[in-house]
Order: C-alpha cells, then sequence, then structure tokens
C-alpha cells in the first residue's frame, strides 16, 4: 500500500472512531481526543511520497550509511575505559574494513561524522572522500547543545572539520538539531526520522527540509551492541550475524518488490569486525544478484528527490 493510501486509510479509520475509543482517558487525564489532535498536527509537518521512480529505471536504492562516532558515545555516557576501547576499534580497524567493503562492491558509501572524529582520524575521512563517499554531518561531540548559539557553533564546525577533509562542505546531517538551524548551516537533507518507509519532507516554521528515513531493526547497534557491566538488561546485544542476515534480506525484498528504499545503518565500531564484515559482504551479493539495485549515497538520493515534481509528495493541509 502506498504512503497515500496508508494516509487516506487513516483519515477514515479517523472518522468512523474505529482507532481509538473515545471515552478513554489515559492514566495522568490525557484525553484520546487530545491525543488524536496532536497527532493530526504533528501529521501536517509531514509531506509523504506518493510514489518514486529511481533514476536509469533502478527498482530500489539501497542506502549503505555509517555513523562514525567511535569513542564518542562512549566518553558522553561516562563508560569505563574498556567500553571507550570499543569505540576506537572503529576509527583503527572498523572504518577501514567498511571502506573495503564499499570500494570492492562499488557502492557509494555515506559516512555520518561528527566533527570531533575529524581531529581524532582524518587519514581514514580524507581516504573515505578521495575514494568518493559521502562525509555528512552527525553532530560536533555527539550531542545536541541546550543553547542555540552553541547548536549553531556545533554546526559550523562540524561543517567546516569535514569540509577540510573532503575539500567541500557536507550538503547532510544525521542528528536532532533544529530544522531551522540545520537550513541556515547550509544542509539540503537529514537522515534522523522514521516517519515513512520512502524519502519525506518535514515542514517546520514555514520552511522544508528533506528526511532519509532509517529504522532501528536495520542499525547493526541493536544486534551487537553489547553493553558494559554497568548497563541496563536490553543494552546486552550479542546476535548471530546469520539471524541478522536474514532480518536485513527480508526487508529487502519488502522493498525490491515495491519499489522502495533501505537506508542500512552500520557502526564502524560494530559492523567493522569480522564475521559482520562477511555478513555484510554476503548480504551486498545476494542484493547485486538481482535487476535493478541502486547503491547511492545520501546525498545522490537527497538530490533526485528533491528534483521530483511537486506532485510526487502528498502534503496534509494546514
Amino acid at each position: 500500500m502506498s504512503p497515500a493510501a496508508v494516509l487516506a486509510q487513516d483519515d477514515e479509520l479517523h472518522e468512523k472512531g474505529m482507532l481509538y475509543n473515545d471515552e478513554l482517558n489515559l492514566s495522568d487525564g490525557t484525553k484520546i481526543d487530545d491525543l488524536r489532535a496532536a497527532a493530526r498536527a504533528r501529521k501536517r509537518h509531514h509531506c509523504h511520497l506518493r510514489r518514486v521512480a529511481w533514476p536509469n529505471g533502478m527498482k530500489i536504492a539501497v542506502n549503505f550509511t555509517a555513523d562514525f562516532d567511535s569513542m564518542l558515545a562512549r566518553r558522553l555516557n561516562e563508560e569505563p575505559p574498556m567500553q571507550r576501547a570499543k569505540g576506537e576499534f572503529g576509527g583503527r580497524v572498523g572504518a577501514w574494513r567498511l571502506l573495503e567493503l564499499f570500494n570492492r562492491h562499488g557502492i557509494v558509501a555515506t559516512f555520518f561524522t561528527p566533527g570531533r572524529i575529524a581531529e581524532l582520524y582524518p587519514s581514514v575521512l580524507r581516504q573515505i572522500a578521495e575514494q568518493g563517499h559521502e562525509l555528512a554531518d552527525h553532530f560536533w561531540e555527539h550531542r545536541v547543545p541546550s543553547d542555540p548559539m552553541v547548536e549553531r557553533d556545533h554546526l559550523l564546525r562540524t561543517r567546516d572539520a569535514l569540509g577540510a577533509l573532503a575539500g567541500r562542505p557536507p550538503v547532510g546531517t544525521r542528528s536532532g538539531y533544529r530544522q531551522a538551524a540545520v537550513l541556515e548551516a547550509g544542509y539540503i537533507y537529514n537522515s534522523h526520522g522514521f516517519a515513512a518507509p520512502l524519502p519525506y519532507m518535514m515542514r517546520s516554521e514555514g520552511q522544508t527540509l528533506l528526511n532519509l528515513p532509517f529504522h532501528w531493526t536495520l542499525d547493526d547497534a541493536m544486534y551487537f551492541n553489547f553493553g558494559w557491566l554497568g548497563s541496563e538488561n536490553q543494552a546486552q546485544r550479542l546476535s548471530d550475524p546469520e539471524q541478522v542476515l536474514d532480518i536485513w534480506w527480508r526487508a529487502f525484498q519488502q522493498q525490491y518488490d515495491a519499489g522502495g528504499y533501505l537506508n542500512i545503518c552500520l557502526h564502524p565500531f560494530l559492523a567493522g569486525h569480522a564475521a559482520r564484515i562477511a555478513m555484510l559482504n554476503a548480504l551486498i551479493e545476494r542484493m547485486k544478484s538481482l535487476p535493478g539495485v541502486w547503491f547511492p549515497s545520501s546525498e545522490a538520493v537527497a538530490r533526485h528527490c528533491i528534483a521530483l515534481p511537486s506532485d510526487a509528495f502528498v502534503c496534509p493541509e494546514e
């Protein structure tokens, strides 16, 4: 079912009162009618693609992305040294292995990178850019400052740091920065939300920004990020790569049949281990065995979608 059809069906069910019991209140006194109104208001902020025709008759766009945050998140969480060393593996080994894998298969990947990583691992980032891959923003130090002026400073510092290594400023981000700040910094897309299976426009304060959606089921951290002993139980994740291969292959098949989009989120400190590289290699080989599979950078997907005619998107009325 297309996104437009889903929205129409949702509206019809709302009108019939079939989605919620109008008499139901939450424990804090919130009425379902109030939640419904908030949901409708939220929906008006998104313009969804009715359909998408990929370049050269391609049937699906498979967007391989890597969040190259190394040990920064570990530091912010005040995790012990061994956990930080896990992140360091990503910069010293994992990123190089992913780069080699993508090059071997002719995949143009996007590495979402905090500005601090440009200071810590400039050599691998320079190689990533020189070999045709995209460097994009992923915060300055993996956090959103509460002060708007500091937020703006982080955006600009990361833009300058990555631009110095790539030879041109980045055009995309994966972050929770305010949309106005992202647009002011010159970015044309974000890859931070999951409101639709296809790329969609986010509207805020009269401005629009394209979002390239991903989902936690396509994020390696949900399967391989084994937490430290002080972590909560849900942080203890250690999956068989073959099981992850099966999950991701099924997701690919569904989107391939629908003529859709897949955004696979990797982390060099997780996906860069040998058994997981082997799993990714097997996944890519399966994908390449089918006709019409496009492996673009996030920038390429964004520019293609932004250039689509306006009637390709369905925008709920204000």
